[in-house]
C-alpha cells in the first residue's frame, strides 16, 4: 500500500511516517456500525409485531411499542448510520485531502463518546424520559452533550481540508464540509430553538425543519460524497462528469433547507410556507436527477460486474430505491396527494426506502469493500453475501409496496368517512406483509454478521490498495489509483 506522506511523524496510532489513514479507527466505528444496525432492525421488527396483535411484551412500561419504536427510528439514524459514517470520514477524508486528521486522541474519545451518547438514549428513550420531538427524543439532559462531542469531531475532519489548501476539492469533500456545518446548525437549531425560543406554529415549522434537513443535510450528502468516492474504485474508471457532480452540490444546498413544511401541509403553518416548501421539494429533483444521471452513466456497460462484484450490486440497488423515493417524494408533496396520504403508512414506506434502502444499502457496500482492504481479510462466503443482498432487497421492496398500498386504502377510507376501526381491520393484511417481509430483512443482517465474524476469524491476506489520488490540484487527476501489483495488470482508464 502506498500513501502520500503527512505532515506528522509516525506514532503509535499510525502504521508508518506515510501512512495518512487511521485504520484502527475505521475499523471500530465500523465494527460498532454493524451491531448497533441490528440493533436497529430487531427493534423495528419488535414494533412491527403491535400491529398483528402479537407483541411480546405487553404490560412491560419500558418495552411499550411506543418507545421500542422511538429506540427503532433513533438507532437507525444516531448510531447505525452516524457512527457508519464516522468511519467513512476517517478513510476518505485523508485519502481526499492528503493530511490526518487532526488528532487521533480526539477520534478515540468522540467514538467512546458517541457509544455513551447512545447509550443514554437508549436508557433515556426506554426510561421514560424521552422528548416530544421526532428525531429529538433524545433526554433533554444529552443534548448539550452531543453538540459540544459533535463540535469536536467536527474539528477533527475539517482540520485536514483546512491543512490541505489545495487549489481544487473533489466533490465528495465538498458534500462532507457542508454537511458538517449544515447538521451542527440543524441540531442547535431543532433541540435549543424550538423549546426554548420558538414555541407555537413557528416552532411546528422549525421542528420540520429539523427533521426534514437532518436527511437532507446530513445522512444525504454524507451518503452522495461516500458514493462519489466509492463508485470510481469499484468499477476502476472515473466518475462521468463532475460538472454534474457540482451542479447536484449546490442544487441541495440551495433547494433541501426550505422543503421541509412538505410535512406539515393542510396546517397551522401559512400557506405560503406550505407552497414554499413544495416548490422547493420540487427543486430538489435537480440534485436527485444529476446524481442518478452521473452513477447511471458512470455503471454504463458495467453490468457484467453484478454477478462478482459484492459492492457493486450494493450501490446499484441503493442508486435505484434513490431513484424510486425521490419520484415517490415529487408526488406526495402535492396538496392533492396530500389530502389522501398525511398520517398513513405511505409516510412509513417512504421512510423506509430512504433510510434503508438509500443510505443503508450504499453503506453496506462500503463495508464489503473495506473487508479485504482494511480488514485485509477474504470474505468468508460470497453465498452467505449473496443471500444477505437479495433477502435485503425483496424484502425492502416487499415492505415499501405493501406499505405504500397501506396508506393509499388508509387514506380513501379516512377521506370517505368511513369508520376508523374499518380502516384498521383493512390494514391488518398489509401490516402482516410488513411483519414478514421485516423478518426477511431481519434474516439477512444476522447472515451479514456471521458472514463477518466468520471472515475476521479468518487468516490475512495481503491486498492492494485503491485510493483516490492525493493530488487533487487539478481535475484532471481525479481518477482511482491503483497501487502495487494490480496497478500493472488493469491499467486505469483515462479521464
Amino acid at each position: 500500500m502506498s500513501e502520500t506522506t503527512g505532515a506528522k511523524p509516525a506514532n503509535r496510532y499510525y502504521a508508518s511516517e506515510e501512512t495518512l489513514v487511521d485504520y484502527a479507527m475505521v475499523k471500530a466505528h465500523l465494527a460498532v456500525s454493524v451491531i448497533f444496525l441490528l440493533v436497529a432492525i430487531l427493534a423495528g421488527f419488535l414494533y412491527s409485531l403491535q400491529f398483528t396483535n402479537s407483541y411480546p411484551f405487553k404490560g412491560i412500561s419500558w418495552l411499550s411499542p411506543g418507545r421500542v419504536r422511538m429506540l427503532h427510528t433513533n438507532a437507525i439514524a444516531y448510531a447505525w448510520l452516524v457512527m457508519a459514517f464516522f468511519g467513512l470520514l476517517h478513510y476518505m477524508l485523508p485519502k481526499l485531502t492528503g493530511q490526518r486528521v487532526l488528532s487521533p486522541v480526539i477520534s478515540r474519545f468522540v467514538l467512546w463518546a458517541w457509544v455513551a451518547i447512545v447509550a443514554g438514549t437508549v436508557v433515556g428513550i426506554l426510561g421514560g424520559t424521552a422528548q416530544a420531538l421526532e428525531w429529538g427524543e433524545t433526554p433533554a439532559w444529552l443534548d448539550p452533550i452531543i453538540v459540544v462531542v459533535y463540535l469536536i469531531m467536527a474539528a477533527n475532519f475539517i482540520a485536514p481540508v483546512i491543512k490541505s489548501r489545495q487549489k481544487h476539492l473533489y466533490v465528495s469533500t465538498w458534500y462532507i464540509v457542508a454537511a458538517l456545518v449544515w447538521t451542527g446548525l440543524n441540531y442547535v437549531m431543532g433541540n435549543f430553538m424550538v423549546e426554548y425560543v420558538a414555541p407555537g406554529t413557528g416552532g411546528a415549522a422549525l421542528t420540520s425543519m429539523f427533521i426534514h434537513n437532518l436527511v437532507g443535510l446530513f445522512v444525504t450528502p454524507i451518503g452522495i460524497a461516500s458514493m462519489y468516492y466509492l463508485l470510481p474504485l469499484v468499477l476502476n474508471k472515473p466518475i462521468y462528469s463532475h460538472s454534474l457532480s457540482l451542479i447536484g452540490f449546490w442544487g441541495l444546498a440551495f433547494f433541501y433547507p426550505l422543503n421541509s413544511t412538505h410535512h406539515y401541509i393542510f396546517s397551522p403553518i401559512p400557506m405560503w410556507a406550505q407552497y414554499a416548501g413544495i416548490v422547493a421539494s420540487v427543486g430538489v429533483h435537480v440534485v436527485v436527477y444529476t446524481v442518478v444521471y452521473n452513477f447511471w452513466m458512470t455503471m454504463r456497460g458495467e453490468n457484467a460486474q453484478l454477478g462478482r462484484n459484492i459492492p457493486y450490486g450494493w450501490i446499484m440497488a441503493g442508486t435505484f430505491f434513490y431513484l424510486v423515493t425521490c419520484i415517490q417524494c415529487a408526488f406526495h408533496v402535492t396538496l392533492t396527494f396530500q389530502e389522501i396520504i398525511h398520517f398513513t403508512d405511505w409516510v412509513v414506506a417512504h421512510a423506509h426506502m430512504v433510510l434503508f434502502g438509500t443510505f443503508t444499502f450504499w453503506s453496506i457496500a462500503w463495508v464489503y469493500y473495506l473487508i479485504p482492504k482494511v480488514w485485509h481479510r477474504r470474505l468468508y462466503s460470497r453465498t452467505l453475501a449473496q443471500w444477505h443482498f437479495w433477502l435485503s432487497f425483496l424484502g425492502l421492496l416487499l415492505m415499501f409496496v405493501s406499505l405504500t398500498a397501506a396508506g393509499l386504502v388508509q387514506g380513501y377510507m379516512w377521506k370517505s368517512m368511513a369508520p376508523f376501526i374499518d380502516s384498521v381491520r383493512a390494514s391488518v393484511p398489509f401490516w402482516l406483509t410488513r411483519t414478514l417481509t421485516g423478518t426477511a430483512i431481519v434474516i439477512a443482517q444476522l447472515l451479514f454478521l456471521y458472514n463477518l465474524y466468520r471472515t475476521f476469524k479468518g487468516p490475512e491476506v495481503l491486498t492492494d490498495e485503491v485510493h483516490i489520488p492525493l493530488d487533487c490540484s487539478e481535475p484532471a487527476n481525479w481518477q482511482p489509483v491503483i497501487t502495487g501489483p494490480a496497478a500493472a495488470a488493469r491499467p486505469v482508464p483515462a479521464v
